[in-house]
């Protein structure tokens, strides 16, 4: 599906409307009061379709006065970011290329997101690990203050230790899925050798003690995956720091592409993808491989200025005039 629209004319807020019925949250903010439209007291999103042979209907309200629900054909949730569970959806956004030109947090935030994705029983994983993580650092600052002993914090170090461990495993796991098909879409794009590397080591509770006077001083654990990074290089280049950003954003395009051929062959049911003034940065050639490949891929939704932007038929084309979506 392709979405056409002058600038400023909505196309991200129906893109983002999308993810909200989907997925419970924005990707823009976690400020559901940035979701109401200004001086209106509440906003709905209801978003139907099909499961295979099933009908579904997603919709969830968002109020300035009692907050955030979500229900499933009609059926409440106990909480709105539920509807992850019912449909995957992954979006790109220009922002999103901070995934390869930001920080390690950013790619480890996105690398987690992902495992929890493709792997939904280890998705609190990485919550549950940097909970413990808070945990023996309050433990350390309570210790160089003179308030508690350090036998005191023996079981944090071993909760540490045993989740440390099974989440480096786990994103592992993960990014060993991912890489063939990451591989590939980028080669497909124009970047050669594509690869993620992911070099882990699970922290031990030996490991932590040995290191723990440094710990103290700083009252921070100094080990663990709370600390690793996710390199995404082509060839011999970290693309964080050697790749231009016409090739930081086709390696975001070629993760997203490569996570959903992973969802779809692990869930059984390719994931929605909401593809925000992707193509404005390309050129026709990679125009339109992306746009052959997406139509191999599953449900997308494309915006763009121009319907010309992209060089393949789409199944459907919708304009977005202030206020109003309707068939072009």
């Amino acid at each position: 599906m392709l979405v056409t629209g002058s600038n400023g004319a909505g196309k991200t807020n129906l893109l983002e409307s999308l993810h909200v019925g989907t997925q419970g949250f924005s990707p823009r903010t976690r400020a559901d009061v940035q979701l109401i439209r200004f001086g209106a007291p509440a906003a709905r999103v209801v978003v139907s379709g099909c499961r295979g042979t099933a009908q579904l209907q997603l919709e969830v309200g968002l109020s300035r006065a009692e907050g955030k629900r979500a229900s499933v054909n009609g059926a409440r949730l106990r909480a709105a970011e539920q509807l992850r569970s019912e449909v995957s959806t992954l979006v790109f956004t220009p922002d999103r290329l901070s995934v390869v030109k930001g920080g390690p947090a950013v790619r480890r935030a996105y690398f987690d997101r992902t495992l929890g994705r493709l792997a939904p029983a280890r998705a609190a994983l990485p919550l549950e690990y940097g909970s413990a993580v808070g945990q023996r650092n309050a433990g350390l600052r309570r210790i160089a203050a003179g308030f508690s002993s350090r036998e005191a914090l023996t079981p944090w170090t071993e909760q540490v230790a045993e989740l440390g461990a099974a989440l480096v495993v786990a994103r592992t796991e993960a990014i060993a899925l991912l890489a063939p098909a990451f591989a590939e879409r980028a080669g497909e794009l124009g970047l050669p050798d594509a690869r993620l590397v992911y070099a882990g080591e699970p922290p031990t509770a030996a490991a932590l003690e040995a290191r723990l006077d440094r710990d103290v001083e700083r009252g921070t654990t100094g080990l663990g995956p709370h600390l690793d990074d996710v390199a995404i290089v082509s060839g011999t280049r970290d693309l964080r720091s050697f790749g231009s950003q016409g090739e930081q954003r086709l390696a975001v395009l070629a993760l997203l592409l490569a996570e959903a051929e992973a969802i779809a062959e692990r869930l059984g049911e390719p994931p929605l993808l909401l593809l925000d003034d992707v193509l404005s940065e390309l050129d026709p050639a990679r125009r339109r491989i992306l746009g052959e490949r997406l139509a191999a891929t599953g449900q997308t939704l494309v915006t763009a200025t121009d319907a010309a932007s992209l060089p393949v038929e789409p199944a459907q084309l919708l304009e977005v005039t202030p206020g109003e979506v309707h068939a072009a």
